[in-house]
């Protein structure tokens, strides 16, 4: 009797130990190596655009900007700021894409408001009645930007060459949640996103994972 209750109980912890493996696998919280595109003789898309000068072309630029959001691990905070900005340790994220672009000399938020401006008919989250501390940081609202000013790609995370650093993902029928793609790749290809949903890990292997919530229902290069 003895060793069967020694043997159920290591057999329990062995099947625990599995599944807590497993979940920790999951949100990315072990150690995995990664890859970059040169691995898969994938070229990396390098932007034309110098637009701050740096002597780093935009796409680069942008993936930098959000990883050093994603470095800052804003606490996530979903809040109405005066100005429109929160402060750097606060965020959600749509404030990781503003960000990343304000790292290539971008102010996204200008460019929103302008387009919402002129345009508000086309941006049904607006309701009608801009608000500028808010509608740079609605994902619907970006969805309609990136649908006019950015060139729209395939929503297939496994057409490994067509997903490039610096990239927008967009996720969810309603448009629930956005990334920056990464210049990091697992190991079949598929690239790493840099995003703010109050995980622990903000540059992490989820482009199909989250698809188990939300479908892919963007990709975007910003072109200028």
């Amino acid at each position: 009797m003895k060793k069967i209750i020694k043997y159920v109980t290591i057999t329990i912890i062995f099947i625990i130990s599995i599944i807590i493996l497993g979940v920790l696998y999951f949100l990315n919280l072990l150690p995995q190596k990664s890859y970059t595109a040169e691995d898969f003789s994938i070229e990396t898309i390098k932007s034309n655009n110098d637009y701050n000068r740096n002597g780093i072309d935009d796409y680069t630029d942008i993936v930098t900007g959000a990883r050093i959001d994603a470095k800052n691990k804003p606490k996530y905070h979903s809040a109405y700021y005066e100005g429109g900005y929160p402060p750097d340790e606060e965020g959600v994220c749509t404030d990781v894409i503003w960000r990343a672009f304000k790292n290539a000399g971008y102010s996204l938020k200008d460019m929103v408001d302008k387009d919402i401006e002129d345009n508000v008919e086309l941006y049904p989250r607006v309701e009608g009645v801009p608000d500028k501390n808010i509608d740079f940081r609605r994902v619907p609202n970006l969805k309609v930007f990136f649908d006019r000013y950015a060139e729209a790609l395939t929503l297939d995370p496994y057409d490994i060459e067509e997903w490039q650093p610096g990239d927008i993902v967009i996720y969810g029928e309603q448009y629930v949640h956005i990334a920056i793609i990464s210049d990091k790749r697992n190991k079949d290809g598929v690239p790493y996103i840099i995003h703010n949903g109050g995980q622990p890990v903000r540059e992490e292997n989820m482009l199909v994972k989250y698809t188990l919530w939300q479908p892919i229902t963007g990709h975007y290069r910003f072109t200028l």
